[in-house]
Parts: C-alpha cells; sequence; structure tokens
C-alpha cells in the first residue's frame, strides 16, 4: 500500500504541473488580456494595471512565480473582482456547488443502482423495457434542456418551485434532478449490463444450485462484482459535480463555482480560469485515487502494490 500511494503522489504531483502548465500557455495564447473590453482603458491605466499584477514580466517568470504560489495553495489574486483572491471565490462559490453536487451523487446512487438491478433480474419484460426507456431519455436530453422544462412546467406553469436562487430547501429540487439526469440514466444502463454479465457466470449458477437465497446470491454474490464498473465511473462523476456544473448553476442562477468559472472566461479573467481548472484537476485526480482505494476493499483479489 505504501508503495502504491508514493506512485500515485508523484503520478498526482505531475498531472498538476502539467495542468498548470497547459492552462498557463492557453491563456496567455489568447489575444488580448484581462484588462482588454470594448471601452479601452487609458493607456496609463492599463499599463499601471498591468504593472501592478506583474502581466509587464517575462512569461518564463510569470509561470515561475505562479507555480510557486500554488505550491503554497495561493491561486493569486482576481483581475475582475477588486480586492477579491481566487482561494476565496472557490471557498464562497464551493460551499453550494457541494451541497448540490451531494444531492445529485445521493439521487444518483440510491435510484441509479437499484433501477439497473431491477432491470437486469426482469430482463426483456416490462420493468426492464421501462428503465431502459427512461434511461436511454436520460442520456440523450442535455441537462440545460432538462432544467429548462422542469422550470417550464413546475415553476412557471405550476409555482411549484422557485426559479432561481437559494432561498429554502425547496431551491435544490429542480437543479438537483436537471444535473442527477445523464448520471442517473447512465449508472442504472452500467449497472443493468454489468449485473446480466456477473449474473450469467458460473459461480454464480453454483451458487444457486447449493441453495443459498436469491436475495443472497443478487446482493451477496453478484452485485459485489457487478459494482466494479459503477465505482469506476462514481469518482470523476463526484468529481464533477461537487465542483459545480456550469451550466444548471448558471441556469438556475446558483452562487456556485459554476457562475465564477463563466464570468471569468468571458472577462478573460486568467487566475481566475487556472485556479478554478486546477482546483478541478486535484479534486478530480483524489477521487481517482479514491475509486483504487476502494477498489481493494470491494474485490479483495485486487492487490494496489501489484
Amino acid at each position: 500500500m505504501g508503495r502504491f500511494l508514493i506512485r500515485r503522489f508523484i503520478s498526482m504531483l505531475i498531472t498538476i504541473i502539467l495542468v498548470i502548465t497547459f492552462t498557463f500557455v492557453l491563456m496567455h495564447a489568447i489575444p488580448g488580456g484581462p484588462f482588454t473590453a470594448e471601452k479601452k482603458l487609458p493607456v496609463a491605466v492599463e499599463e499601471a494595471l498591468n504593472e501592478r499584477y506583474h502581466l509587464n514580466d517575462p512569461y518564463w517568470k510569470q509561470y515561475i512565480d505562479y507555480v510557486l504560489d500554488v505550491a503554497r495553495f495561493d491561486l493569486g489574486p482576481s483581475f475582475q473582482y477588486e480586492g477579491q483572491t481566487v482561494n476565496k471565490l472557490i471557498g464562497d462559490g464551493f460551499p453550494t456547488s457541494a451541497k448540490l453536487g451531494i444531492l445529485s451523487v445521493l439521487l444518483t446512487l440510491c435510484i441509479g443502482i437499484p433501477f439497473g438491478i431491477i432491470s437486469a433480474l426482469k430482463q426483456n419484460k416490462w420493468p426492464d423495457y421501462t428503465v431502459m426507456f427512461l434511461a436511454t431519455l436520460g442520456v440523450t436530453i442535455p441537462n440545460f434542456v432538462i432544467a429548462t422544462t422542469l422550470i417550464y412546467v413546475f415553476a412557471v406553469k405550476l409555482s411549484v418551485f422557485p426559479t432561481f436562487g437559494i432561498k429554502n430547501w425547496q431551491s435544490f429540487i429542480l437543479p438537483v434532478l436537471a444535473l442527477s439526469g445523464y448520471s442517473l440514466s447512465f449508472i442504472s444502463r452500467l449497472t443493468r449490463s454489468s449485473m446480466l454479465e456477473v449474473l450469467g457466470q458460473d459461480y454464480i449458477r453454483t451458487v444457486r444450485a447449493k441453495g443459498i437465497p436469491e436475495y443472497k446470491v443478487i446482493f451477496k454474490h453478484a452485485l459485489r462484482n457487478a459494482i466494479l464498473p459503477v465505482v469506476t465511473y462514481v469518482g470523476p462523476l463526484i468529481a464533477a459535480i461537487l465542483t459545480g456544473s456550469f451550466v444548471v448553476e448558471r441556469i438556475f442562477a446558483l452562487p456556485g463555482m459554476g457562475r465564477h468559472f463563466v464570468q471569468s472566461i468571458t472577462n478573460r479573467d486568467y487566475t481566475t480560469i487556472m485556479g478554478i481548472t486546477i482546483f478541478y484537476s486535484a479534486f478530480l485526480i483524489i477521487m481517482i485515487l479514491l475509486v483504487d482505494l476502494v477498489y481493494g476493499i470491494v474485490d479483495p483479489r485486487i492487490k494496489l502494490d501489484k
């Protein structure tokens, strides 16, 4: 385990450095700058801003300074929010994105996995057809279409839920449903296909031949192996959902990380774009590491050090 963690830590560090490098190069390859706008600033003012934020320094010096700041967990100041740092923007937006993400992940797992199991056990019967029909719709319809449809039906026509912002617990219902549509459908289909493959294996027939109750066959012997592909998908899913769905948060006007990221792109706020990208990448890498660790718990045959 120790050797595995050391190797993964080194690979994680290299990955983060590559993410910083590529993001830095792409940001400076874009024409214009963070203080370039339709209404051009006076030359003296723009020059003073560039000098203040060290944008006049050579690119190699800006890169080295930024990497050293990231090593100290300092993502720098925001160019567009006066007196705000990227760390504060992430600190303010991440709790909202995390609440929305946790609810979406719980909904996805609590509904997607049981639906997939039911669909596999009732293969080629009406429960299977119903689940696969709904899952196909959820996979093919984009979340922004689901979001606008939910707003039109439940907020505009029925006036049941609020349309934007966070006023109470009901404000999370529509965003959670919109954010969970694709992942819930995908996990249902993934669980079904994996369960069907496991249920057709010889050891399942042997277990059934021994007279073991069917619920033990399903949940103790079949599901433990069938859940591995789901675990693989859940790691990146949690990272993607918890760090915020940019489109869904934008539609429902939620004060999460998605709002800052979209506005930073519009405003060419280099440090905010890079900071949120690095934060998301680090979070994703950590979740993938946790998935690998869970493998060894779910399936004892998997030896991480080997």
